[in-house]
C-alpha cells in the first residue's frame, strides 16, 4: 500500500534564474507601457496646442475681416492707410446699433517682436480725439510697445498680441490687378477727369493679407486671406 506524499514532498519554489527571467519581463512589459503611455499624453498635449493655436488664428483673422468690414470714411483722416509698417483704419464701434453709436474707433494693426498685433482707441466723437488716435496709432505701429498702458496719452487704448508671425505682406486690389498698398496703380483720376483733379481715394476692390507664420509653432507656412469690399458692385473695377 503506498504512502501519501507529504506536501512538503510535492512542493517545488522557483530558481534564481526564474526569478530573474520573470523580473526581466516585467521590466520590459512596465517600459513598453510608459512608453505607450508618455507618446500618447505628448500626442495630446500637441493635438491640444495644435487647436489652441488654430482657435487663436481663426478669431484673429475673424476681427480682422471684422475691421474691414465696419471701415467707414471719415472725411478727416484716411479710412486705410498702410506705410508699409503698420495698417490704420477707423471703423464703426462693434456696439453701433441703428442711430445709436458710442462714435468712431481708430484701429492698427502690425507686427511687434514676433507677433502679429492689433491695437485700438476708445470710441472717439469727436474731430480732435480722431486726430490725436491717429497719431498715437502711429506711434504706437513704429515702435514695439506690448502693454496697451504704454500708449503715449492713450490710457484707453488697447493692444493684444494674437500669434507669432516672421512677417506680414498686404496687397490692395484696384482697377484689375493686386499692388502694392503704397502704388498708385488705379489710383488714377478717371477719363475725361480735368487735368488738376485728384486721385482717387476710396477704399480698394479688396485686400490680400499674406501671413508667414512662426515657424516654432504648430502651425507654420504662409497663409493667404482675402477680403472684399461688401459694398463692391458686380462688374466695377
Amino acid at each position: 500500500m503506498k504512502q501519501p506524499r507529504s506536501p512538503t514532498a510535492t512542493s517545488r519554489g522557483f530558481t534564481l534564474i526564474e526569478l530573474l527571467v520573470a523580473i526581466t519581463i516585467m521590466s520590459m512589459l512596465a517600459l513598453l507601457s510608459w512608453r505607450s503611455l508618455d507618446g500618447m499624453t505628448r500626442t495630446q498635449t500637441l493635438t491640444q496646442q495644435r487647436a489652441d493655436e488654430l482657435l487663436r488664428l481663426q478669431a484673429a483673422l475673424g476681427q480682422w475681416g471684422a475691421d474691414l468690414d465696419a471701415v467707414v470714411e471719415t472725411g478727416e483722416v484716411p479710412a486705410l492707410e498702410f506705410n508699409g509698417q503698420v495698417l490704420r483704419m477707423t471703423r464703426r464701434d462693434s456696439t453701433e446699433v441703428g442711430l445709436q453709436s458710442p462714435g468712431l474707433r481708430v484701429v492698427a494693426w502690425a507686427r511687434h517682436t514676433g507677433q502679429w498685433m492689433r491695437w485700438q482707441s476708445p470710441p472717439l466723437v469727436r474731430r480732435d480725439e480722431l486726430a490725436r488716435a491717429w497719431q498715437r496709432a502711429a506711434d504706437w505701429g513704429s515702435r514695439a510697445q506690448l502693454a496697451s498702458t504704454d500708449s503715449p496719452g492713450g490710457g484707453n487704448d488697447s493692444a493684444i498680441a494674437l500669434f507669432g508671425i516672421d512677417q506680414w505682406q498686404l496687397f490692395y486690389h484696384r482697377g484689375e490687378t493686386w499692388a502694392n498698398p503704397q502704388s498708385s496703380v488705379g489710383t488714377e483720376a478717371p477719363s475725361g477727369a480735368a487735368a488738376d483733379a485728384p486721385p482717387a481715394t476710396e477704399l480698394p476692390n479688396g485686400v490680400r493679407l499674406v501671413l508667414t507664420l512662426s515657424s516654432g509653432q504648430s502651425l507654420s507656412g504662409e497663409l493667404v486671406r482675402d477680403w472684399v469690399r461688401p459694398t463692391l458692385q458686380a462688374g466695377r473695377q
